[in-house]
């Protein structure tokens, strides 16, 4: 879901950020959809990813000639059975893409404003230990310059989410939105409103919530209505509470931040730890049809789309800059991808589209500790 979305991409909920190398045997790799001769170095970094450790990977692009779906490993380490191109998996922080965009149509609607503040809509929430959301604006929520802590980097909280036996124990437990913020409310601000950048996850829980308190209705209830519907993704769900994965899906895989360590299967989870700031499932081909749309400007009026992109410095890596939900990378060819990046409990993803939309690739590892999707985009668009 999560994470400052290294360009790695290997973080672990946001809240570890690994490269390391697994001593697992590379499974075969399957390619499905059109030839994809065009594709050849997208379909290699996807057989390296396996290689390095991942227990399997898929990947989906689409572009003027088509769509073109590939996939490497396993999707269940106990049967063998193969990762597929139609997989459903957890696309943890992508969803903050689409927390953004509807936030934005919100104001392209007259309902609010970007510089609304916190407090405007959710008086007395973020108060305490410094944190004044009278200070906030929904702005600085959606670019991560709003200074509020992560909840996720809060000790207590890893103990219970990010460890074996803390995972095992709580991972069917329900939290609420309020729950979320009120951990980050027992910090400090990382800095003051608007004086720097610190990917925090808390900003989107709060996100959500403002969607719910201007239009009465949950932030999963306007995703649904004004994006899944209207695009036909039915792949896409928010799935609440749900602990389990809609068919068909593989198995998720965990270290635990230990690469030598056993491996954990932990599809099983309430997603609700990571509320709008990452709970969302979808697959590939479905990635690409919302990035398209968006990028495209199907989703946004052109003021909106243009508030959307415009950036502001990040440290997630050189070459990345944060806009709102919407990350803008310059890829080592020169070439510059709008998208996302996500990692949950035994997923990590990445989704990236060409300016106009009309190129996109979207993959997934089912394994949560290796593996380089940031390769297969540069594979993709180089």
């Amino acid at each position: 879901m999560l994470g400052e979305d290294m360009r790695v991409r290997t973080t672990l909920l946001g809240a570890t950020a690994l490269l390391v190398s697994a001593a697992l045997a590379a499974p075969a790799s399957a390619a499905e959809g059109l030839a994809g001769g065009g594709h050849s170095a997208t379909r290699k970094a996807v057989e390296a990813a396996v290689t390095a450790g991942a227990p399997g990977a898929t990947a989906t692009a689409r572009d003027a000639h088509g769509t073109w779906s590939t996939t490497a490993g396993v999707g269940d380490l106990g049967t063998g059975r193969p990762r597929s191109a139609a997989d459903r998996y957890r696309v943890a922080s992508i969803t903050k893409t689409f927390v953004a965009t509807v936030l934005l149509q919100l104001e392209a609607e007259g309902r609010l404003s970007l510089d609304d503040t916190v407090e405007t809509w959710l008086p007395g929430l973020v108060r305490g230990n410094g944190n004044d959301g009278s200070r906030i604006t929904v702005r600085r929520l959606l670019n991560h310059t709003s200074g509020i802590h992560d909840y996720l980097a809060d000790t207590d909280f890893q103990r219970a989410y990010f460890t074996p036996d803390g995972f095992y124990a709580h991972r069917h437990d329900t939290v609420t939105a309020h729950d979320l913020v009120a951990i980050a409310m027992r910090h400090r601000p990382d800095f003051e409103p608007g004086t720097s950048w610190n990917y925090s996850n808390t900003n989107y829980v709060l996100a959500g919530m403002v969607i719910e308190k201007v239009t009465g209705h949950a932030y999963a209830t306007e995703i649904d209505r004004r994006i899944i519907r209207p695009l036909r993704l039915t792949a896409t769900s928010v799935p609440g509470t749900r602990t389990t994965l809609p068919r068909p899906s593989s198995r998720a895989y965990s270290k635990f931040a230990n690469p030598s360590g056993p491996t954990y299967d932990v599809t099983e989870l309430n997603p609700s730890i990571a509320s709008s700031a990452g709970e969302m499932i979808s697959d590939s081909a479905d990635l690409d049809r919302f990035y398209g749309a968006l990028l495209g400007g199907r989703l946004l009026p052109p003021r909106q789309l243009k508030e959307m992109k415009t950036t502001v410095d990040s440290r997630i890596a050189p070459g990345v800059r944060y806009g709102l939900g919407l990350m803008d990378t310059e890829l080592a060819c020169g070439v510059h991808v709008w998208g996302h990046t996500g990692g949950i409990h035994g997923s990590v993803s990445e989704a990236a589209t060409s300016e106009d939309g009309r190129h996109s690739v979207a993959v997934n590892l089912n394994g949560d500790w290796t593996g380089n999707t940031g390769a297969v985009v540069e594979g993709e668009f180089c």
